[in-house]
């Protein structure tokens, strides 16, 4: 597994342009960093794919972690992220819980010559030394691409993901460069776009429940996660609308990809977190080492270009749910079609 995992942080190397942004002197190669890996939560069921992962592969490369999480508070974050640089780390790998509230955090722990990479959400304004996520602009796109070409016509929702959240303005650009030509032309009224103010459910219900009082007929809501899917899908069922509206997700937990089993889904985004992980803890050991980091693009964080490694997102729908999560092990044939007892396994 070593051997795999160094040379995946090889072939990063050899397949990337090589951009030069670390802060701090080049270590032996023997040298076993310690990487702080600060969390904003576990509340959604991907992360804790990620920590696990991603401590596996870290200490693969004779790294240690220390993890910290924050349980969806900035200030708890930011007080935490000020405890691992005290107690001494190489590198900070930060899942922002808020992209601007940690800005100045982050900016304090580059003036330390400690390295920061931004996994998965970025911290605006704070001039990381690396990006590291899915292509979210293209989750938004591919999302709604799904829905237009189910549902052409109609009537659609957009639930974003937290208004905190750079991430959710990502995928709402990509939903928005599908479907405003639709828009424009008349096949799409959009009815209304609501941006709760975290990623808690509770938020979501109150406001799509008002949402339905006023206007029964809708034809798709796209949502910011399966999470905030869920609870669509919910209120949607208590209504009685349950199929007539398509509700799609993204991050292919496996209660959505249960439920896309069962229709009551129509899509949702799987990201195999497994190349993000891996990769990122390739890249923050060679941060660590003072190594140069490779990187394909940048992306503009509100004042600086911060190096952009981008992974692509995959759709998956009913028919294509045992070429995706099922194949790739991600989730199990058993689990995902546990209640629809007469699919019968494609050979």
């Amino acid at each position: 597994m070593k051997r795999i995992l160094v040379g995946f942080g090889l072939l990063v190397i050899a397949s990337t342009v090589t951009i030069s942004c670390t802060r701090n002197a080049k270590k032996s190669d023997t040298y076993k960093p310690v990487i702080g890996l600060s969390l904003d939560s576990l509340v959604v069921e991907r992360w804790r794919r990620d920590v696990d992962s991603f401590t596996r592969a870290a200490t693969d490369l004779d790294a240690s972690v220390k993890l910290r999480v924050a349980n969806q508070d900035a200030e708890t974050q930011i007080a935490q992220i000020k405890n691992l640089v005290d107690s001494g780390i190489d590198v900070l790998v930060v899942i922002p819980n808020h992209a601007d509230k940690l800005t100045d955090i982050c900016r304090s722990v580059v003036r330390r010559h400690i390295p920061v990479i931004s996994y998965d959400r970025l911290v605006n304004r704070a001039n990381v030394d690396l990006y590291i996520s899915f292509d979210n602009e293209e989750v938004g796109s591919l999302m709604a691409s799904a829905a237009l070409s189910a549902k052409p016509e109609g009537n659609y929702v957009i639930i974003n993901g937290a208004i905190t959240d750079n991430n959710a303005y990502m995928i709402n650009k990509g939903y928005h460069k599908v479907m405003d030509p639709q828009i424009a032309a008349g096949k799409i009224n959009l009815i209304k776009e609501i941006w709760p103010s975290d990623w808690i459910s509770d938020e979501v219900k109150s406001r799509f429940e008002q949402l339905l009082s006023e206007e029964k007929n809708i034809d798709v809501v796209l949502c910011g996660n399966d999470m905030l899917a869920e609870t669509v899908i919910g209120v949607l069922s208590e209504n009685r609308m349950l199929g007539k509206t398509l509700v799609l997700g993204q991050d292919a937990e496996l209660s959505a990809c249960q439920r896309v089993a069962e229709g009551s889904q129509f899509a949702t985004i799987y990201k195999p977190i497994e190349r993000l992980s891996l990769k990122a803890a390739a890249l923050a050991v060679m941060l660590a080492k003072g190594e140069k980091l490779p990187a394909t693009s940048t992306i503009f964080d509100g004042l600086y270009n911060v190096p952009y490694v981008k992974l692509e997102p995959i759709l998956v729908t009913k028919d294509t749910l045992e070429k995706t999560v099922i194949k790739d092990g991600f989730h199990s044939y058993q689990d995902v079609f546990r209640n629809v007892p007469n699919h019968k396994k494609k050979e």
